[in-house]
């Protein structure tokens, strides 16, 4: 037996000098990927369309805010067709008052026989000339039929009576008839608009209902997720909710987004694809959105 055990230990030994002998130091070089357009572009009821255009950047690449703002795209041309008229965007950047600088094509001031402005139940056609190619999307403005009726607020469960934080809450409409696809926004006193961490909705299993639900607080992805107080607001906040009726595509690739987002980090999670509508392998969105407004103030 004691030889036995002995004869094991020693091949165990032999084997594992083997494999030892046997490694290899294996560099990968990760590839580098040609850029592409980015486009993020949106027009809205009563509001001109902004249209931001980037270039990607590798997986790999030090990225700063001055990168980030080389990639911008700067001197293409951008046009909008409303069904009538076709209306050329200028190229405009600035640099807020907290050092952020932003890039983006919307009406030209100087032209006001050109102003756009989204209509509900209208087509738009995006067209984009530039590094000697043509990108274009197509993209609709739904009519607002799903609506917030009413907006409130109720204490969290299970918090101290002295607590601060609050559930908002919506009752929303839902007309009859499958393919009423929503997309939410919150925005607290003068902050800017945030869509919420799960924005979008379809009405498959709400259809033609009116119902009550929890609205969450917009969450900026930039940063990283407050756990604790995730989706409340406080007393003494003035909220404004954005309910935006978009179409298909515009769905389609927010659900996408969101999925592939969500599932950074997640070793289990299956790789996703975000489904964008601009053609000639750019990557990113043209999005209507038929927009009602609803505001509340939270009382302290």
């Amino acid at each position: 037996m004691v030889r036995v055990i002995k004869k094991r230990i020693l091949f165990t030994l032999m084997g594992l000098v083997i494999l030892l002998g046997c490694e290899k130091d294996i560099t990968f070089e990760p590839l580098q990927q040609e850029s592409k357009l980015v486009v993020d572009a949106e027009i809205e009821n009563g509001r001109p369309p902004i249209v931001v255009l980037s270039n990607s950047l590798n997986y790999f690449s030090t990225i700063d805010t001055a990168a980030l703002f080389n990639s911008f795209v700067k001197n293409a041309v951008v046009n909008i067709f409303d069904g009538t008229k076709k209306h050329t965007l200028r190229y405009f950047e600035f640099r807020s008052s907290n050092g952020i600088r932003y890039a983006f094509y919307t009406n030209d001031p100087a032209d006001p026989s050109g102003v756009l402005l989204g209509a509900e139940g209208k087509t738009y056609r995006l067209t984009i000339e530039t590094g000697g190619k043509l990108y274009n999307s197509t993209t609709t403005i739904p009519n607002i039929t799903k609506k917030v009726d009413s907006l409130w607020w109720k204490s969290v469960p299970n918090r101290p009576v002295n607590d601060s934080f609050r559930v908002l809450m919506a009752r929303i409409t839902d007309p009859p008839g499958l393919g009423n696809y929503i997309r939410y926004f919150t925005k607290v006193n003068s902050e800017d608009f945030l869509p919420g961490f799960n924005s979008v909705y379809d009405d498959v299993v709400i259809d033609g209902k009116t119902y009550n639900t929890d609205v969450d607080k917009g969450v900026d992805k930039n940063r990283i997720l407050e756990r604790e107080n995730f989706g409340f607001f406080k007393s003494g906040d003035t909220v404004t909710v954005r309910l935006s009726n978009i179409d298909k595509a515009s769905f389609d690739f927010w659900r996408t987004w969101e999925f592939t987002f969500q599932s950074i980090g997640n070793p289990f999670s299956a790789p996703g694809i975000v489904t964008g509508n601009i053609n000639n392998g750019a990557l990113g969105a043209f999005c209507g959105y038929g927009s009602q407004y609803r505001r509340i103030i939270i009382p302290k």
